[in-house]
């Protein structure tokens, strides 16, 4: 199934709200190398981008919000370009960031633990006995 509203591919809006980024992130993802292709134009010379593209976007999106870094995301996507030759050490970069994450889940439990704990005593403290 089809992402795009047209076959011409999606606008830089389209595909802001299609990720979750805004368009000046997009903008940034092409400037810094993360696309794996350059990004299709229009006659008119706006970008146009493929499901292929929102898909990629997507990837990234999760990569940025748990923390990957730009320079490792873009190691990553430099590796995804070569080809299946780098499929180990593809997969090495994301064991390590998993590994990450996985610690930030932990420390983010951990403060919701201390949150909730909290509201319990308030809880006891304004509920009339």
């Amino acid at each position: 199934m089809s992402l795009l509203s047209t076959s011409a591919g999606a606008s830089i809006a389209e595909a802001a709200d299609a990720t979750g980024v805004s368009a000046h992130t997009l903008r940034y993802y092409e400037r810094a190398g993360l696309m794996l292709h350059p990004v299709d134009r229009a006659s008119s010379s706006h970008r146009r981008y493929s499901d292929a593209d929102i898909a990629w976007i997507r990837f990234l999106a999760r990569l940025r919000w748990t923390g990957m870094p730009i320079a490792t995301m873009r190691r990553y996507t430099e590796l995804v370009r070569e080809g299946d030759a780098t499929i180990a050490e593809r997969r090495r970069l994301l064991v390590e960031h998993r590994e990450v994450v996985r610690h930030q889940l932990d420390e983010v439990t951990l403060s919701l633990a201390a949150i909730d704990y909290k509201i319990d005593i308030y809880d006891k403290e304004i509920t009339p006995s």
